[in-house]
C-alpha cells in the first residue's frame, strides 16, 4: 500500500481518528438510488472471489492508505491518468490528454466526455477540481494523498472537459497523481472528512470499472461491474474480497473452490498448490520491499518527543552493529526459500531506473565479528555473563514489532534473536494482530516494515521526510517511522521538481544512499509476488507487467477488469491465460477486508501494506 508518504497538511488528531467507526456523517448521501440497488440484489451469475488478510482502514478515498483499500479504490474510481499494463508508462484515465506550460507551472488536462458516475451523472473537470481543492483546503481530506497536492497553487475547471492545475513550483508527479477523483454532487455534502468512512450506504457512487455494493468489517467487500464504464464492463457478474485471518484457511478455501484467488503465499503453500489440479501458482518479481525499521526517536513537528523507544538505537554505531549481524542471504534462502531477491536499496529492482545498490565500501555485508568490535569501541561492553550493557549499565534488551498474520516476520525474528543474542543483545518479539497502535505511539524499538512501490517512487520516499511527522504528539502523521533527516529532505525537494528523467533517477538513488547511511532502515529482501488461482474458474487474466508480473496490488485495475470466467471462454472465444488468475464461478460468498477502526493506524495490520 506504499506507501502513503512531504509537505502534507496536518492530519486529524489521533483522538478524532479513533472515532472513525462511530462518527459517520452524511452517509446516506452516497447511495445510488433505484435500479442500481435492484441490480445489486440479483443472484446467480459468475463470481470472482479473492481471499485477503488485511483489514480495510477506510472506504473513503481521502483517508485510505492500506494496499487493500487503495486497490479497491482503483476499481471504484478513475484517476486522471493510469499506468500502462506493459511498461507502467502514464496513459489516459479520466483525462484523455495533458500538457504543461513552458515553465512547467501550469498543467492542463482534457477530461473525457464518455465517463459517467454509476448514478448516471457525467464525470467532469469540476469533479476533479473539487476533489483537489478539498484536499488543499481541508487537512482531514489530505490525510491519505496530501503530498500530491501540497505544491498546488490553484485548481480550476474552466469548462466540463478542461482541468487546469497551477503549481507553486514544478512538480515531477503531474502524470502520476495517484488520487481517486470523487463525484462532487455526492461528497460536497459530507461535513467531517476525518470521521466519514463511506461504509454505511450502498451502492457507492463511482466511475471505475466496478461499483462497491456491500461491506462487512473483516468479512467481505462486494462489487459489481459498472456497466457504464467507458473502457467496457468487467466480464464477471460479481467481484468479492473475502477476509481470512489465517493464511492456511485461505489456501484450504482455494483448494475447495470456495475462493478463486489467494495472494501472499508462503513458499511452502506455493509448493503444495503447484501439485493441485485446476490451480496455477504465479511466482513473479514483486513491487515490494521487506525491511527492518528502527525507532529513531518518535517526535512531532513541534519538537516534542514521545514513545518509549530504546535510547541506544539513537546511537548510529548500535544500528550499524545490529545490521552487520543480519545475514540477509540466509533470510532469503531459509525464510523466503529463494522466492525473493536479497535487499539493498529502498526501491526494488523491478523499477530499474530507480534501483540502487551500495558501493563496495558502503555496503553493510554480514560481519558479526565487526559488529562486536563496533559495539566494544562504542562503549557497549559485555559483562561476565556475556550480556551487552547499555550506557546506563543495564543489559541491552530490545523489542521488535511483528505482524502475527505474517509467517515471514515470525521466522525472521527467530534468526534475529539468535544472531543478536551472540552479540549479547536480547530481543523480545511482540507479534500482534495489529501493530498500528504501538507504532503510531512510538512504543517500539524495531519493527518489520514493508511497502509496495509505485512506478513513480515519490510517495514511498515522501514518508521519510520531516514534513510527514505528526503536528503534535497527539496527532497522527503520514510518516513511516519518524525519520527526519535534513539532507534526505533536501534531495527529496530536488527530485520533486526535476523533469529530466536521468537527473531525477540519480537524485532518487542519492536519497536511497542517504537513507541507507543513516541506518534507520535495513532492507532485507524484495519478495516475489507469490499467489495462486483456480484455472477452472478464470479462463484468462492479465498480470502487470503483462509479460511476467503480479496480479494482486497492481498499479491499476487490469487484473480484475480483464478476468474472463471459465464458463465464457468456450462461448465467446475470449479464452486463453495471460499468466492468469482463477476466479470462482458462482462462489457467492467472497469478500475482502474489514475497515480498521483506527484510520491513523494505517497499514500495519499485515505486511501487505500501502501501495
Amino acid at each position: 500500500m506504499v506507501t502513503k508518504v512531504p509537505p502534507r497538511p496536518a492530519p486529524a488528531s489521533r483522538a478524532l481518528r479513533l472515532l472513525l467507526a462511530t462518527g459517520v456523517t452524511a452517509a446516506s448521501l452516497l447511495a445510488v438510488p433505484g435500479t442500481a440497488q435492484a441490480e445489486d440484489e440479483k443472484s446467480g451469475g459468475t463470481t470472482l472471489t479473492v481471499a485477503v488478510s488485511q483489514s480495510v482502514d477506510s472506504l473513503s478515498p481521502f483517508l485510505a492508505q492500506k494496499l487493500v483499500s487503495t486497490s479497491i479504490h482503483r476499481l471504484a474510481y478513475e484517476y486522471l491518468t493510469n499506468y500502462d499494463v506493459k511498461d507502467a508508462r502514464p496513459i489516459p484515465g479520466l483525462a484523455t490528454e495533458w500538457k504543461s506550460s513552458p515553465d512547467k507551472l501550469t498543467w492542463t488536462y482534457t477530461i473525457r466526455k464518455d465517463s459517467l458516475w454509476s448514478d448516471g451523472k457525467p464525470a467532469t473537470a469540476e469533479d476533479a477540481a473539487w476533489t483537489f481543492n478539498k484536499m488543499m483546503t481541508d487537512p482531514n481530506a489530505a490525510t491519505a494523498n496530501g503530498s500530491f497536492t501540497a505544491n498546488f497553487k490553484k485548481v480550476t475547471a474552466p469548462d466540463p472537459q478542461t482541468l487546469v492545475i497551477e503549481l507553486k513550483q514544478p512538480q515531477a508527479t503531474m502524470t502520476a497523481l495517484d488520487v481517486p477523483i470523487v463525484p462532487r454532487h455526492v461528497w460536497e455534502k459530507v461535513t467531517d472528512f476525518s470521521k466519514f468512512n463511506n461504509d454505511q450506504q450502498f451502492p457507492i457512487v463511482g466511475n471505475g470499472p466496478f461499483v462497491i455494493t456491500d461491506f462487512k468489517v473483516d468479512q467481505y467487500i462486494k462489487l459489481r461491474p459498472n456497466k457504464k464504464f467507458w473502457r467496457g464492463a468487467p466480464k464477471f457478474d460479481e467481484l468479492v474480497f473475502k477476509y481470512y485471518k489465517d493464511g492456511d484457511a485461505a489456501v484450504a478455501a482455494l483448494q475447495k473452490g470456495e475462493v478463486s484467488f489467494v495472494p501472499n503465499l508462503t513458499p511452502a503453500q506455493a509448493a503444495a498448490l503447484k501439485t493441485q489440479k485446476n490451480i496455477k501458482v504465479n511466482d513473479a518479481p514483486g513491487r515490494r520491499f521487506y525491511a527492518l525499521a528502527t525507532n529513531p526517536g518518535a517526535r512531532a513537528k513541534d519538537g516534542r518527543t514521545f514513545g518509549n523507544g530504546n535510547k541506544a538505537l539513537l546511537d548510529p554505531e548500535v544500528r550499524k552493529a545490529l545490521f552487520l549481524a543480519v545475514d540477509r542471504t540466509t533470510l532469503v534462502e531459509k525464510v523466503f526459500q529463494n522466492h525473493a531477491v536479497e535487499g539493498e536499496g529502498y526501491i526494488p529492482p523491478r523499477f530499474g531506473s530507480y534501483f540502487w545498490k551500495p558501493a563496495a565500501g558502503q555496503k553493510r555485508a554480514y560481519d558479526p565479528a565487526k559488529a562486536e568490535q563496533i559495539l566494544d569501541a562504542a562503549g557497549y561492553r559485555k559483562n561476565a555473563e556475556g550480556r551487552r550493557l547499555g550506557k546506563d549499565g543495564k543489559p541491552l534488551d530490545l523489542r521488535i514489532l511483528c505482524h502475527a498474520t505474517d509467517p515471514n516476520d515470525k521466522a525472521s525474528a527467530k534468526y534475529l534473536q539468535e544472531w543478536w543474542g551472540r552479540l549479547g543483545i536480547g530481543l523480545k518479539v511482540e507479534c500482534l494482530d495489529s501493530v498500528s497502535d504501538p507504532w503510531v505511539k512510538g512504543d517500539y524499538d524495531l519493527a518489520f516494515d514493508g511497502w509496495s512501490v509505485n512506478p513513480d517512487p515519490d510517495y514511498v520516499l515522501s514518508i521519510h521526510t520531516c514534513g510527514t511527522l505528526p503536528a503534535t504528539p497527539k496527532d497522527t502523521g503520514a510518516t513511516d517511522n519518524f525519520i527526519c533527516d535534513r539532507q534526505f529532505d533536501a534531495l527529496y525537494a530536488r527530485q520533486a521538481v526535476e523533469y529530466d528523467a536521468a537527473k531525477r533517477s540519480d537524485l532518487v538513488r542519492q536519497m536511497q544512499s542517504r537513507l541507507y547511511d543513516t541506518g534507520y532502515m535495513n532492507v532485507i529482501a524484495y519478495p516475489n509476488a507469490l499467489e495462486a488461482y483456480r484455472t477452472d474458474q478464470i479462463a484468462s487474466i492479465t498480470t502487470m507487467p503483462e509479460a511476467a508480473g503480479n496480479l494482486w496490488g497492481q498499479d491499476g485495475y487490469w487484473s480484475w477488469w480483464s478476468a474472463v470466467p471459465a464458463a465464457q471462454s468456450s462461448d465467446d472465444g475470449s479464452g486463453g491465460s495471460s499468466t492468469g488468475v482463477v476466479v470462482g464461478i458462482g462462489a457467492a460468498v467472497v469478500v475482502v477486508v474489514g475497515i480498521g477502526v483506527f484510520l491513523g493506524l494505517r497499514r500495519r495490520s499485515t505486511a501487505d501494506d500501502r501501495e
